[in-house]
């Protein structure tokens, strides 16, 4: 049976028994630049404020611990992740922010840690955090390209050895809940994607949301299942044959770099903020910011990409045929029918027992 529990401002509200409290443990000690931590502050579907001041029905109280975000800093912050080692905070969800690096490569040194071993007075590696959490906690989310597959620390050359949170886990790992690694890409992540899907994941927790789906890559099916191009201002130039030979033309810009037909990502029919914005709607080539092979299948950024000649020539030929017969019919459209006149008779045609009218 559900409870009845006082959120922050007084206000009631029904929460069923599965999980009451989850904390959101996350680590921004990753190799990365903290925007994705930045991008979910823009989030409004829903908005980080919603989620942790309780203003959706059905949530677990939520409490969020974001070394970017907290009003905590240094041990007072900290604690929060000794008590989740030590098993004191009994349901979180780890995310995880930045790339992996692999400690094994780093010598005598470290790549990136977060925090003090009081023992050793060493900083805490961010894998050894990782070590410490993942099989403690309910879930974990990899929040932006890097977490999720290595993006940019990753590419060809990085003397870091990073990965992604799968790579270093393993891509068969699940947590203590069942859960395998929840895989929210962006470089850096859309707001709302990343807000939706932990909203998902609370409601799941909380027993009144089905096992989220995710795709073989550990993507939300719903958000990285089309393309950039099935949502983009400029589809429509692309199908009429209409390339941009070089930037600020308002037709397609797959010749001058953008790879949106073959990347799955949401942004261009989402928008980035507030439903505006979404890179090519905006003028920007997409580089494929969500796909595992980021950046170095996609580099050079702005060379035309591979198979793109054949496509555009396909579709040229196409539209040769397509757009006078498209001609034909906007004429036809723009055409008032005729009988529409200001006459004293009625010639429509419509009368019972009369044919249809002529145009």
């Amino acid at each position: 049976m559900p409870d009845e529990t006082t959120v922050p401002y007084g206000r009631k509200t029904q929460r069923p028994s599965a999980v009451k409290e989850v904390h959101v443990i996350w680590i921004t000690a990753g190799l990365g630049c903290d925007g994705d931590s930045v991008s979910i502050t823009a989030a409004t579907q829903p908005s980080i404020e919603d989620v942790v001041l309780g203003a959706i029905p059905g949530l677990p109280t939520v409490y969020l611990h974001n070394p970017v975000l907290a009003y905590e800093n240094g041990d007072e912050l900290m604690d929060y992740w000794y008590q989740a080692e030590r098993g004191d905070i009994e349901n979180f969800v780890l995310v995880v922010e930045g790339s992996i690096p692999n400690e094994k490569l780093s010598g005598e040194g470290y790549w990136a840690g977060m925090g003090t071993d009081p023992k050793t007075g060493q900083p805490i590696k961010t894998t050894e955090w990782i070590d410490r959490l993942a099989p403690k906690a309910i879930a974990v989310i990899g929040a932006g390209t890097c977490a999720t597959y290595g993006g940019i620390h990753a590419m060809q050359g990085n003397p870091t050895g990073c990965m992604g949170l799968n790579d270093y886990l393993g891509w068969q790992w699940k947590s203590k809940a069942g859960l395998p690694v929840v895989n929210v890409p962006g470089c850096p992540v859309q707001p709302d994607n990343f807000m939706e899907t932990l909203l998902y994941l609370l409601r799941q927790l909380a027993g009144v949301a089905p096992m989220i789906p995710l795709d073989d890559l550990g993507r939300p099916k719903w958000l990285f299942t089309a393309t950039v191009h099935d949502g983009c201002d400029r589809a429509g130039s692309f199908e009429q044959g209409l390339f941009a030979k070089e930037y600020g033309s308002p037709n397609c810009i797959v010749k001058i770099g953008c790879h949106g037909p073959v990347v799955q990502c949401n942004v261009p029919k989402r928008g980035w903020m507030a439903g505006i914005g979404g890179c090519p709607n905006v003028g920007g080539i997409c580089i494929g910011c969500t796909m595992p092979g980021f950046p170095d299948k996609f580099m050079p950024f702005m060379d035309e990409p591979p198979g793109s000649m054949l496509a555009t020539n396909t579709i040229k030929a196409y539209s040769t045929w397509i757009l006078p017969l498209r001609k034909i019919m906007l004429e036809t459209l723009n055409d008032e029918p005729k009988w529409r006149h200001n006459q004293p008779n009625l010639t429509t045609g419509y009368e019972p027992g009369t044919p249809g009218p002529k145009v």
